[in-house]
C-alpha cells in the first residue's frame, strides 16, 4: 500500500507518498495525486494508493522544518531502482546542504567518469526529490538544468538552502 497526502506549507504544495518502509515519492510543485498515480503505474505496478494524511504526519513535519530553513530532512525512504540508479542516488545524498555539483562530479563520485548522460537519466528517475537532493545538481556551465519538479522549484530550493546556510 502507498499512502499519500497533499503537503502544503506557505506557498509550497506537492504530494508526499510513503509505504510502510518510508517515503517513496515526492511530487512536483502544484501537482495533484494524478502525478503520483502515473508514477505508481510506471514504477510500482500493482500497489494500491490511498490518501492518508495521518499516516504521513511525521513526513509533513519533516518537510515543514526543511522549508523553514532547518536544513536536512532525516526520514526513512523506500526507493527502488537499478544498481546504477542507487549508486547515483547515494552520491546525491552526499552533497552537503547548500552546495551544488555538476553531473560530471556525480559521475566521478561513482567512479564512472564517462557516464555523465546515464547519471542525468538516473537523477531524472529520482522518486524522492528534496530527500535525495537532485536539485543540487546543475549544468557544467552553472545553468539550472532538468528537474522533474520544474526549474522554478529547483531554483526556489537552491535559494532556500543558500539563505539557510
Amino acid at each position: 500500500m502507498i499512502y499519500w497526502t497533499l503537503f502544503t506549507h506557505r506557498d509550497w504544495a506537492f504530494v508526499l507518498a510513503a509505504t510502510e518502509k518510508g517515503l517513496c515519492f515526492t511530487g512536483s510543485e502544484n501537482q495533484d495525486e494524478k502525478e503520483l498515480i502515473q508514477w505508481v503505474e510506471k514504477r510500482r505496478k500493482g500497489m494500491k494508493v490511498e490518501q492518508n494524511d495521518d499516516y504521513l504526519s511525521s513526513y509533513v513535519q519533516a518537510f515543514r522544518g526543511y522549508l523553514d530553513g532547518k536544513r536536512e530532512i532525516v526520514i526513512p525512504i523506500d526507493v527502488e531502482g537499478t544498481e546504477f540508479q542507487q549508486q547515483v542516488w547515494q552520491a546525491l545524498q552526499e552533497i552537503p546542504y547548500g552546495e551544488i555539483r555538476c553531473y560530471g562530479d556525480i559521475a566521478q563520485a561513482i567512479q564512472k567518469p564517462k557516464a555523465v548522460r546515464a547519471v542525468g537519466a538516473a537523477i531524472g528517475a529520482n522518486p524522492v526529490m528534496i530527500i535525495i537532493p537532485c536539485h543540487r545538481v546543475i549544468g557544467k556551465n552553472g545553468s539550472l538544468t532538468g528537474f522533474r519538479g520544474g526549474l522554478s522549484m529547483k531554483e526556489r530550493l537552491l535559494q532556500l538552502e543558500e539563505q539557510s546556510r
